[in-house]
């Protein structure tokens, strides 16, 4: 199994074991070394109070992009810290698409960007992820 197989099962697998991903109907696109694309469509539950996307689902979409990304390499790896600037409101019935990318892994820290976008292009959010990685396997090889 090459590196980007391995960050494929690792990542359908993770989704397959959480309870939140699957609830909100998260998608995976494309998953490889270093990089993910999730999808997600707003349904009228995901909403805050002003009828757009609550930001706590477009953090949670960016974060859960995140996590496949930097435990692609079968090492358990958890957020240190993650930052997001929300630029324009999700609406209900949009897809959010969050692509992420690892741009550095050094030792055990590593910094992993997402960008949330609506399916029409339009940017929604950007993310910033720092990861520590803690070790153990996540899938058997």
């Amino acid at each position: 199994m090459d590196a980007d197989q391995l960050a494929n099962r690792v990542a359908h697998e993770m989704l397959a074991a959480e309870g939140t991903g699957p609830s909100w109907g998260i998608e995976i696109e494309e998953a490889r070394e270093g990089y993910v694309r999730l999808r997600m469509t707003l349904r009228d539950d995901m909403l805050n109070g002003h009828g757009i996307a609550h930001g706590g689902m477009v953090f949670s979409l960016a974060d859960t992009a995140f996590a496949y990304v930097c435990n692609g390499g079968n090492e358990r790896t958890v957020a240190a810290q993650a930052n997001i600037v929300f630029l324009d409101a999700g609406k209900a019935g949009e897809t959010l698409i969050a692509e992420a990318e690892e741009v550095s892994r050094v030792g055990r820290s590593g910094v992993t960007r997402v960008t949330v976008r609506a399916s029409d292009g339009r940017p929604i959010a950007e993310f910033t992820g720092y990861s520590r990685t803690i070790g153990g396997a996540i899938v058997e090889v």
